[in-house]
């Protein structure tokens, strides 16, 4: 009887200590997608390891397998994004630590002779681009300065631990500087098959939730975009086309993160490291949402997204505060506020790492193709002063 008592005690002891260290992740999530992210910066075992030594360790991103046990909790009941079908069972664990290299050679984009980044008209930007209705209602977000931190003029959701100097964010300095070496700009997708939505009548290879293999309808095909703006800037640019939540979502950071390691030992020139992403919006009843521009609804809307578990989070934060007030300047709804969670996203490889999300998955894949070219001439009129005399 007392083994019983004790086994039950332990057991309810056991479960109040991940639901705090849930909580704990996933305060301030809106979504269960948010929370699902906020999770995988750290386990359980992480935490209680960095709280022993002081929080003095920050770790790389984890496995989505503490979020799939975690996936009934209360704290993650919100309302979820199309993306967030129920997660698969983890990577086996007799696979070999380099079972995931890049699975080919990227392309280096050549850089053209342009050195500087002149004005990017609305119809250079739309060139080549169809904008077909897809039948998915517009929203477009555009929040008030009320709950956010504001850094000369750029919106801040912090739902993370740490706290902001305004002042420092304000300033428009970082650390990332164009340097000589090329390339310079790597551009991944550590979730390479989210996908977009087509018109009626068109359709793709479906792999998952509005997901697909096929590059023109994906957050590839967004890369590829933003590789070829930035190329016409004369930025050398890798664009890594490996789809790394194949075969699932599941470690997909761990992944990514793994090759991030084998191109920075074989490129040390790198500088900027470019997680493309696409979100997902949908009321509770799973119709979808399309983000867009208010002054160009032919826009995808874009979204900042910053991790904070890794020394030199604050730089990071700084290139992408400069990235979106130049991008501001010319479309002022074009970024969302930028949000700032307890996570990683393999931003601890460089001062230049960010996650970029573009669009959603109501958008067309034109518009999200349109917000990309726009985000990258911005991207490229924020560090072109930085190169090197």
């Amino acid at each position: 009887m007392k083994r019983k008592v004790w086994l039950r005690r332990a057991g309810a002891l056991v479960l109040a200590v991940i639901t705090l260290w849930t909580v704990s992740r996933t305060v301030g999530s809106a979504t269960l997608s948010e929370a699902a992210r906020a999770l995988e910066g750290s386990s359980p075992a992480q935490t209680l390891l960095r709280w022993a030594l002081g929080d003095v360790v920050s770790e790389p991103a984890v496995s989505f397998a503490t979020a799939l046990a975690l996936y009934q909790a209360p704290a993650l009941r919100y309302t979820p994004a199309a993306d967030d079908e129920p997660l698969p069972a983890d990577v086996p664990p007799d696979e070999p630590e380099d079972a995931y290299p890049p699975t080919e050679q990227p392309p280096q984009i050549e850089p053209d002779t342009a050195q500087s980044a002149e004005p990017l008209s609305p119809e250079d930007a739309a060139q080549g681009l169809r904008f077909p209705d897809n039948g998915v209602r517009a929203e477009t977000v555009a929040p008030s300065a009320d709950g956010y931190t504001v850094a000369n003029g750029v919106l801040i959701r912090n739902r993370s631990d740490k706290t902001l100097d305004v002042a420092d964010l304000s300033s428009g300095d970082f650390a990332a500087r164009y340097g000589d070496g090329a390339p310079l700009v790597l551009i991944y997708h550590t979730h390479g098959s989210e996908a977009y939505t087509l018109p009626p009548g068109e359709s793709y290879h479906s792999t998952g939730n509005y997901r697909s293999d096929e590059a023109d309808v994906s957050v590839v095909g967004v890369g590829d975009e933003i590789a070829d703006v930035l190329s016409s800037y004369g930025i050398s640019v890798l664009h890594d086309r490996t789809r790394y939540d194949d075969p699932s979502y599941n470690a997909a950071y761990m992944r990514s993160g793994d090759a991030l390691e084998q191109y920075l030992e074989k490129y040390p020139s790198l500088v900027y490291l470019l997680d493309i992403h696409r979100d997902a919006v949908q009321d509770g009843d799973g119709n979808q949402f399309k983000l867009v521009a208010k002054e160009d609804p032919r826009a995808a809307q874009l979204s900042l997204v910053m991790g904070v578990n890794h020394n030199g989070w604050e730089e990071n934060l700084k290139l992408a505060a400069a990235v979106q007030r130049t991008i501001q300047a010319s479309y002022p709804t074009l970024m969302r506020p930028i949000s700032l969670l307890n996570a990683n996203y393999n931003q601890n490889f460089s001062r230049g790492a960010m996650l970029l999300e573009v669009g959603a998955a109501g958008n067309s894949p034109d518009e999200a193709k349109y917000a990309a070219r726009l985000f990258a001439h911005g991207f490229a009129k924020t560090i072109l002063p930085t190169k090197e005399s």
